[in-house]
């Protein structure tokens, strides 16, 4: 763990979905459950801060400025100097037990999210994109809690997670329709520590994944073997992201959620945002195309 370093000791209770924008050289994370959005400055290491009536799950920068987010009820733009709010939809608001939870843009910049079973319980949530028209579309469904979506390099294959059954899944990926097909299991983290948060894609096309409580992070590779384990100070790893100038420091996020006293005293870094530097690089993150 020589390699890991704290970048900022936010002390989240769910931090989640690290994003590098390239443009802005600056990274954004949010705590669902602080209801929070960060923005890291990395030339001059400013943190400036936006909170919200709801949790957000997800977002993405977008194009025109401003983000696109999941908020918990559902799918919205939202300007980041003004704070306004122009809601897109809200696909799932017959399910109330549901949220939005994980999202990312694919290359094409449309935004795809999926929301999850709020009691942790329940098959019950889906996996929807977002087209720079608007369009929402249901690509799937029958998920408890929706994480960890990448595309490989080459924009052939689309990886998801569905946390609880331990399980990421690969699709056959059609960029041109931003379509998805012939799901097969790519890797299962039954026996393994931890279970599967968020992900994202190195330039050689491995899978790197936080594994939720299990003090780790793993390289997968295309063939879903474990090519690499990176050990952590901290429990509850939740995503990660390439960032920094070079697209050679892996961001990762981390959750408090309920740890107790004295399991906290235990790793004082829970809840922060750290970095560690895995000798490879990431891709650009693309923004909504919007």
């Amino acid at each position: 763990m020589t390699n890991v370093r704290e970048v900022y000791h936010s002390q989240d209770r769910l931090g989640e979905v690290p994003v590098w924008d390239v443009a802005e050289q600056a990274l954004y994370w949010v705590d669902i459950e602080g209801k929070r959005l960060r923005r890291l400055e990395h030339a001059t290491g400013d943190v400036r801060e936006w909170t919200f009536a709801e949790r957000i799950g997800s977002f993405a920068l977008r194009q025109r400025g401003g983000l696109i987010c999941a908020f918990e009820s559902g799918l919205a733009f939202y300007d980041l100097e003004t704070a306004k709010i122009d809601w897109i939809a809200r696909p799932e608001q017959h399910i109330p037990t549901n949220r939005f939870n994980d999202g990312k843009c694919d290359r094409e910049g449309r935004f795809w999210v999926g929301t999850m079973d709020d009691r942790l319980t329940d098959h019950c949530a889906a996996l929807y994109r977002v087209d720079p028209d608007l369009t929402v579309t249901q690509l799937e469904q029958n998920i408890c809690i929706s994480n960890s979506l990448a595309w490989s390099p080459d924009d052939t294959t689309f990886y998801f997670a569905d946390t609880p059954d331990n399980a990421i899944y690969a699709y056959d990926y059609d960029y041109a329709s931003g379509t998805i097909s012939n799901r097969r299991l790519f890797a299962s983290t039954k026996g393994q520590p931890g279970t599967p948060d968020g992900s994202t894609i190195d330039e050689q096309g491995y899978l790197w994944n936080a594994q939720w409580d299990g003090w780790r992070l793993v390289r997968y590779a295309p063939d879903g073997s474990v090519d690499r384990v990176v050990a952590l100070p901290v429990q509850r790893p939740s995503s990660c992201m390439f960032g920094g100038p070079d697209l050679a420091t892996l961001y990762v996020t981390t959750a408090i959620w309920d740890s107790s006293p004295d399991q906290l005293a235990g790793q004082p870094w829970a809840g922060s945002l750290l970095a560690v530097d895995v000798g490879v690089r990431g891709l650009p993150e693309p923004r909504f195309a919007a």
